[in-house]
C-alpha cells in the first residue's frame, strides 16, 4: 500500500514539474515581444524632472558643462548628450500629459541637436577625422526620429494651456514634433 502511495506522489510531483515547465515556456513564448530598433543608438534614462529639487542642480550642471567640455569633439558630445536628455525628458512628460513642460523640453532638445553638426564641421576644419562621430550623429538622429514618430501618434494635435492669471497658450504639439523630426532628418 505504501509503495502505491509513493508512486502516486511521485507521479503528482512529475505532473506539477511538467506544468511548471509548460508555464515557463508559455511566459517566454507568448509574453515577451521582440522589439526591433531601427538604430543601435541608446538613449539614457531620464534624469530628474522639472519641479524636483535635483532638476535645479541639473540645470546648473548643464551650464557648467558648457565650459567643462572644451574642443570641438567635447562640445559635440556635450550638445548631443543634452539633446538626448531633453528628448527623453520630453517623451516622459508627454506620456504623463505634462504638455507644456514636454513642449519646452522638446524645443531645448532641438536646439542642442542643431548645435551638434557645427562642432563636427569645426573639427573637420581642424583636420580631425570625423567619420566615426558623424556616424554617431546619424544614429542619434535615427533614434530620435524613432522616438518622435511614436510620440506623434500618441499626443493630441494641439493643446491649450490655461494658466491661472495669464492668457491661454495654444501649443501645436504635432506640428512641433514634425519640425523636430525634420531637423533630425537633415542629419541622416
Amino acid at each position: 500500500m505504501a509503495l502505491k502511495t509513493k508512486l502516486k506522489v511521485n507521479k503528482v510531483i512529475k505532473f506539477i514539474k511538467n506544468i511548471q515547465i509548460l508555464f515557463v515556456l508559455y511566459v517566454l513564448l507568448f509574453t515577451i515581444q521582440p522589439s526591433f530598433a531601427a538604430s543601435s543608438y541608446v538613449l539614457s534614462y531620464p534624469e530628474s524632472m522639472p519641479g524636483s529639487f535635483f532638476y535645479k542642480i541639473d540645470i546648473l550642471q548643464e551650464k557648467l558643462f558648457k565650459y567643462w567640455y572644451f574642443g570641438s569633439f567635447g562640445q559635440f558630445f556635450c550638445n548631443l548628450k543634452e539633446s538626448d536628455k531633453y528628448l527623453v525628458q520630453s517623451k516622459t512628460l508627454f506620456e504623463y500629459n505634462q504638455y507644456l513642460l514636454a513642449y519646452d523640453a522638446l524645443k531645448k532638445s532641438d536646439q542642442y541637436f542643431i548645435n551638434t553638426l557645427p562642432f563636427l564641421l569645426k573639427a573637420r576644419n581642424e583636420s580631425k577625422e570625423i567619420s566615426e562621430n558623424r556616424e554617431i550623429l546619424r544614429q542619434a538622429a535615427q533614434k530620435h526620429i524613432e522616438v518622435l514618430s511614436k510620440l506623434q501618434k500618441e499626443v493630441p494635435q494641439s493643446f491649450t494651456w490655461v494658466p491661472e492669471k495669464a492668457k491661454p497658450t495654444n501649443l501645436n504639439l504635432r506640428d512641433t514634433i514634425n519640425k523636430s523630426i525634420k531637423i533630425r532628418e537633415k542629419y541622416l
